[in-house]
């Protein structure tokens, strides 16, 4: 595979300097044929006066035509015709600037699609066409070596023939499928025409054993770019860069900033391009002990690490202790270490077996195992050639010791000091260590370990699911201290489940006798993960085909008994009989559900960082994995204008819309509130019941957690939240009291929302 280039090691030399101004929140809204920017405009209007400042446009260059997410593009020199093309982008741009918001592009520079019709990515296209010696050669990691100098394209439906492969004119069929022939073969017999291609067309299924391009994860429809190639990161972002230097845009995500091979080098150079004014966040997964490298030139991340730790302190310890206990014991399952394990070793040497063959390659016989087993044991996403901190390589000590006791320490420390001194292999072993974390975590273990789902999250750690109050307060004091533009999320695009659907199901850790099965069955993990997945989305519209969808995406996910790739139509079968459509929670959960939905709203809004509000989640937003989380965004249009002329919030959808908007307002309006952060000390017996911190010297967060618990225990008893100097008033308005100075008693100030702001108004 080819190297990085020289230079971009010593760009990472340069001092991390951001100046951009980060937005005070930002709305992500998910674009498609549907959803297209004319759409976005209208919406428009309604998002100004929610609070938000920036809308957050999921990718708008040229994709595969009909795509739902717009990850798999295919030019990068236009926006998106199905989306509405340039115009509509601008058009969309101006009407947001109209209104007082900016644009934030989510973009990637990882991956192309290898989409169909190939032509449709003419870099990809002219490689077929003229090989190595192309031009657009440097743009993908290619190991032509490896295939015999021909570059794999699984693409077929089943195993290539020769005699179903036709010349016609400058192209090569079969079937849908059109190739372009290289130059001289057209005349050739159909053995050597294919022969003499610079590619062979596959079966899909030689992609697991025989592929010779890096690609997204296993994705072998997403071919990996190199942008770590100046020339290609010019040609691959130049239209981004024209809209961020035109001013239409004033921010950029990111998209799987672990895939490139070196993630550092690529951002200094696009910090050089767009400037110290454009707010940049990277998708990144750290692992609960992990930190942002500090000297990347960035925001910070899009907020997973946020996600799991507002999760985690509204999880009982006790509980979910006690579920990890019932369900490997009903489930006959291991421990989630042991769990973990056996699916990395699985995905890396099945699904990622092309990607370990080229390392053993590089690596040679005799450090074959040691690759193999460095990656399985490695503990968080991935390592950074040349990382300066100790954090990391203190990580890889960790890491080789676990595999030094499986491969033998001399073979894990030969592959060490050849991490050391070969920058290429360094490079590809990090990008593998990513994709295996990804796939064998967030794709398999996650959807296979399920002693409570709400913890088998992005960026979540099923182990341990439950974050004390105290690691809380220590998170959002770094966070405010080293990273205060970071983004932070609770319901994104990728999250399995919505925050709505995860308050739910997360209140079984204070109750988990609820969370058995009522029936059984003969498959007791997929009777466990439907109980939980049907509480979570409760009677809803459309249920029992929105269930039934996200079971059956979790049996194949989980691989025990069906997969994508070999499936069970028998067992597949009966998936959607395991979960009643009309399941909920009794009234005394469904009471701590509203207590989480709220808690976890405030939490996220008022703590440091960018709160970032996914489509239709400022209102309660109950939704499962993907393709349930990417329908369309419905506005409550209606219910934020009754609220606005006085009418009382109604209900946990209502009261999360009050909540929400009151506080995108205040974010937009005094920003100056949002900065600092002090922990405040709660006195009394439910002490541990209360989470409070203050925002400078003017707000004040109060969310109660473990609310069921709190109400077994005999409710606030006296327990009281001193405040810091001042007159204090709830928000929303509304409480029972106007204002409260020196204490407030719990009882009285929570009696009728479990989650309240307040703000000094003396």
């Amino acid at each position: 595979m080819s190297q990085p280039p020289s230079d971009i090691r010593s760009e990472s030399a340069a001092p991390k300097a951001v100046t951009a101004t980060p937005p005070t929140s930002t709305y992500r809204l998910q674009l498609r044929p549907e959803f297209p920017f004319a759409a976005a405009e209208e919406a428009v209007p309604y998002l100004a006066t929610l609070g938000v400042s920036h809308l957050h446009l999921s990718p708008v260059l040229e994709a595969v035509p009909g795509s739902a997410h717009g990850y798999d593009v295919t030019d990068h020199s236009r926006v998106r015709a199905e989306l509405g093309g340039e115009a509509g982008l601008r058009s969309l741009g101006a009407v947001a600037r109209a209104h007082g918001l900016g644009l934030v592009l989510d973009i990637v520079p990882n991956h192309m699609a290898v989409p169909t019709p190939l032509r449709l990515n003419r870099p990809l296209w002219e490689v077929l066409r003229e090989g190595p010696h192309s031009p657009y050669a440097r743009w993908f990691d290619i190991d032509w070596e490896a295939g015999g100098g021909q570059l794999l394209l699984p693409v077929l439906a089943g195993p290539a023939e020769s005699g179903a492969l036709e010349a016609d004119g400058e192209v090569l069929r079969c079937g849908e499928h059109e190739f372009p022939l290289r130059e001289g073969t057209a005349g050739l017999p159909p053995a050597e025409l294919l022969a003499a291609q610079w590619y062979r067309p596959a079966w899909w299924r030689e992609a697991r054993t025989s592929l010779n391009y890096r690609r997204f994860f296993t994705i072998s429809e997403l071919i990996g770019v190199r942008v770590e190639d100046p020339e290609v990161f010019t040609a691959t972002h130049a239209k981004v860069l024209e809209l961020v230097r035109d001013g239409l845009v004033q921010g950029l995500r990111i998209d799987h900033v672990d895939g490139l091979a070196d993630p550092e080098g690529y951002l200094r150079r696009l910090r050089a391009a767009v400037g110290g004014g454009c707010w940049v966040v990277v998708e990144k997964i750290l692992a609960r002990d992990e930190r942002l490298p500090s000297g990347w030139p960035v925001a910070g991340t899009t907020g997973y690490d946020a996600l799991h730790r507002v999760d985690g302190v509204f999880t009982d310890p006790a509980g979910a202790a006690e579920l990890a206990g019932r369900y490997e014991e009903l489930a006959d399952a291991p421990d989630w270490e042991s769990m973990a394990g056996a699916c990395a070793r699985e995905v890396l040497t099945g699904d990622l077996a092309a990607e370990l063959a080229a390392l053993e390659r590089r690596a040679g016989p005799e450090l074959a195992d040691a690759v193999r087993e460095l990656l399985i044991a490695y503990p968080v996403y991935r390592p950074y050639p040349g990382d300066p901190e100790p954090a990391p390589a203190a990580t890889l000590e960790r890491a080789a010791a676990v595999a030094g006791s499986v491969a033998g320490s001399v073979a894990v420390d030969g592959v060490r000091k050849l991490l050391a001194r070969d920058p290429a292999f360094a490079a590809r072993f990090a990008q593998t260590s990513a994709a295996l974390r990804a796939k064998s975590l967030e794709d398999r273990a996650f959807y296979r370990y399920a002693p409570l789902l709400s913890a088998t999250e992005v960026g979540g750690d099923p182990g341990r699911p439950a974050v004390p109050v105290a690691e809380f307060h220590a998170y959002c004091a770094e966070l405010e201290r080293e990273w205060p533009g970071s983004g932070t999320v609770l319901s994104t695009h990728d999250t399995k489940r919505s925050a709505d659907v995860r308050a739910r199901i997360s209140v079984l850790s204070q109750a988990p006798a609820a969370a058995d099965p009522p029936g059984g069955g003969p498959d007791a993990q997929l009777s466990w993960v439907a109980r939980q997945t049907a509480l979570g989305l409760g009677p809803v519209p459309d249920a029992a085909p929105r269930l039934a969808g996200a079971l059956l995406k979790a049996v194949r996910e989980a691989a025990l008994h069906t997969s994508w790739t070999e499936r069970n139509e028998a067992y597949e079968a009966g998936v959607a009989g395991y979960a009643p459509a009309d399941a909920d929670l009794p009234p005394e959960l469904a009471e701590a559900a509203r207590a989480n939905l709220l808690g976890m709203t405030l939490l996220h809004l008022a703590m440091p960082g960018v709160p970032e509000v996914y489509q239709g989640a400022e209102t309660e937003y109950r939704a499962l994995v993907d393709p349930d989380n990417r329908r369309p965004a419905v506005f409550p249009r209606a219910a934020l204008a009754r609220l606005d002329a006085g009418a009382a919030a109604v209900g946990p959808a209502e009261e999360k819309l009050a909540l929400t908007s009151t506080l995108l307002r205040l974010r937009r309006d005094r920003p100056e509130l949002f900065t600092g952060y002090t922990p405040l000390a709660v006195r009394g017996p439910a002490a541990d019941h209360c989470l409070a911190f203050a925002r400078s010297a003017g707000l004040v967060a109060v969310a109660t957690r473990l609310s069921h618990r709190l109400a077994g225990a005999g409710g606030w008893r006296g327990t009281v939240l001193p405040l810091p100097p001042g007159r204090w008033t709830p928000l929303p308005a509304g409480g029972p009291h106007a204002s409260y100075t020196g204490e407030a008693p719990l009882s009285d100030l929570l009696s009728t929302r479990p989650a309240t702001a307040l703000v000094r108004t003396d």
